[in-house]
């Protein structure tokens, strides 16, 4: 539902805006907690500028998001507080937002307890972790997008500046480096939009920074401590 959202969201504001897009494919993955690698659309026509860009690339993440806030909330109402064993388990890192929702809806666990997500507080920590991904600022992801229409030419540079940044978060997860490596076989380079000269509005320039602070929210470190990818 989640990732649903997220790429009808893409689909109907590229169609708004005058782009030739798919409606979304879905990439299947025999992953045991995810069962997919994530959704993408297609267009087949070019953007027509650095403002559609931006448009476009915002779209998804916040409509993921918005599902994801109530998905969590609701999940982590379901779930409960259980007692820490030396059982293996697999232990998450929260990102700010999915931590928030958890202290108001669960409190604080008492020493020894943690909380035992519900499946539907996984699939709305999933939804978060999933717009992080998408909000890197870099090659085709959502993220790339966005800067590109931020920066236009001068994407070129940032580029490498983004994925040395995903190559040393790997010291913390090496996830990052199965990450680093699918940007870099999905192509680093962006496809200028047909007016790559007309700036940013005002309007445009907001979004750009709740992209910005949506990542800062979302974005967990080490997601899977203990585990590589």
């Amino acid at each position: 539902m989640i990732l649903g959202s997220h790429e009808l969201a893409h689909y109907l504001v590229a169609r708004r805006l005058g782009v030739d897009a798919t409606l979304p494919y879905f990439l299947p993955i025999p992953h045991p907690f995810t069962g997919t690698m994530g959704a993408f659309i297609k267009m087949r026509s070019p953007v027509p500028s650095r403002s559609a860009l931006v448009r476009v690339g915002i779209a998804g993440p916040l409509a993921g998001f918005a599902v994801a806030i109530p998905v969590s909330a609701i999940g982590l109402a379901l779930s409960r507080q259980v007692a820490v064993g030396d059982e293996p388990v697999l232990r998450l890192g929260s990102p700010l937002v999915f931590e928030l929702i958890s202290r108001l809806v669960q409190g604080v666990p008492e020493p020894g307890f943690d909380v035992m997500l519900h499946p539907l507080a996984f699939a709305g920590w999933l939804g978060m972790f999933v717009t992080a991904l998408n909000l890197l600022p870099v090659g085709q992801l959502d993220g790339g997008h966005i800067v590109y229409g931020v920066l236009g030419r001068r994407y070129r540079v940032f580029r490498w500046f983004v994925l040395g940044a995903v190559v040393l978060m790997g010291l913390f997860w090496p996830g990052w480096w199965f990450w680093a490596l699918l940007v870099i076989v999905f192509g680093l380079r962006h496809p200028p939009p047909l007016d790559d000269v007309t700036r940013l509005d005002r309007q445009d320039r907001l979004l750009v920074v709740a992209a910005a602070l949506l990542l800062a929210l979302t974005l967990t470190p080490v997601p899977f401590p203990g585990v590589g990818i």
